[in-house]
């Protein structure tokens, strides 16, 4: 499903034939579920945040799960759970990488 080389992988909340994914807060869920698997492993306060890891966004109108190559490394556990949840739910995944934002020059 996804290539060893991968950084980033794009789990998009559409279905492979193009239905959006509900609920519609899905991708919220899924990263507070993964929240302590993290960097240096759970702290106190730590699902108070998402983790590095494991993180929802919104890419062109569509609720995304941006899921970090070092939590396969790191939990391969939490990242096959991740995985299987894109894959029984029929969701678009894509390996990519975020680039930072541009930044306006002074």
């Amino acid at each position: 499903m996804v290539s060893s080389s991968a950084k980033e992988v794009f789990i998009q909340g559409l279905t492979r034939d193009g239905r959006t994914f509900r609920p519609s807060d899905w991708a919220e869920r899924l990263a507070g579920v993964m929240s302590s698997f993290r960097p240096g492993g759970a702290r106190p306060g730590s699902h108070l945040s998402y983790s590095p890891w494991c993180v929802p966004c919104l890419i062109n109108g569509i609720k995304t799960v941006v899921v970090h190559a070092d939590l396969r490394q790191h939990e391969p556990m939490a990242w096959d759970f991740v995985m299987n949840f894109a894959r029984d739910n029929d969701l678009q995944v894509t390996e990519a990488c975020l680039l930072p934002e541009e930044r306006p020059a002074a």
